[in-house]
């Protein structure tokens, strides 16, 4: 009997190309098992502001195209940077489109932060876990991560540095895969 494959959708916060979020985000589907397919959000930056009045039942292409996305995912894993003391812009706009359509809800959630700050945007990391518990996002308490100094530990070749945070990516992924229940 073929094992069901497990879809991963993986979000980064950043819109910069070589982010070191969307790098941890590389790293650790590289940690992944055989049965696991790890896509990666692209559309971040194509997302309208988000305005109640065009979130109808015929909202904007991007956004029909993450809710599809965030549908066809069995979980999903988040990493984002701390700007100006909390989550990007452009991330929070993409919660902000979901938060009507529920896409989240008892969807299971990884969350890192990562930072050069030795923090690990712990900022960051307390607004998105505030937006996420309130649209319904399931978050098991051992799938979350909070990366500090991230450049001296997974360079821009996506190589994981060091022995600590590699350890601490497998166990989020663990976690956030035992909690896919399939039915």
């Amino acid at each position: 009997m073929d094992e069901k494959r497990i879809k991963i959708l993986a979000i980064s916060g950043s819109l910069r190309k070589n982010s070191s979020n969307t790098n941890v985000l590389y790293a650790l589907s590289n940690l992944k098992s055989k049965n696991t397919d790890f896509h990666f959000y692209e559309g971040l930056e194509h997302l309208p502001h988000f305005n109640p009045e065009i979130d109808t039942d015929n909202p904007p292409d991007p956004v029909t195209d993450l809710r599809k996305q965030l549908k066809l995912a069995d979980g999903v894993i988040i990493c984002t940077p701390e700007y100006a003391r909390g989550v990007p812009g452009a991330l929070k706009n993409a919660l902000d489109w979901i938060v009507s359509s529920g896409e989240f809800v008892n969807k299971p959630v990884a969350v890192i932060s990562a930072s050069s700050r030795s923090s690990g945007g712990d900022k960051a990391h307390e607004s998105i876990m505030l937006t996420l518990e309130m649209i319904e996002a399931k978050i098991p308490k051992e799938s979350t991560l909070q990366i500090g100094a991230i450049g001296t530990k997974i360079n821009s070749k996506v190589e994981i540095l060091d022995s600590t945070t590699k350890e601490q990516l497998k166990s989020i992924l663990n976690s956030l895969i035992s909690s896919i229940k399939f039915n």
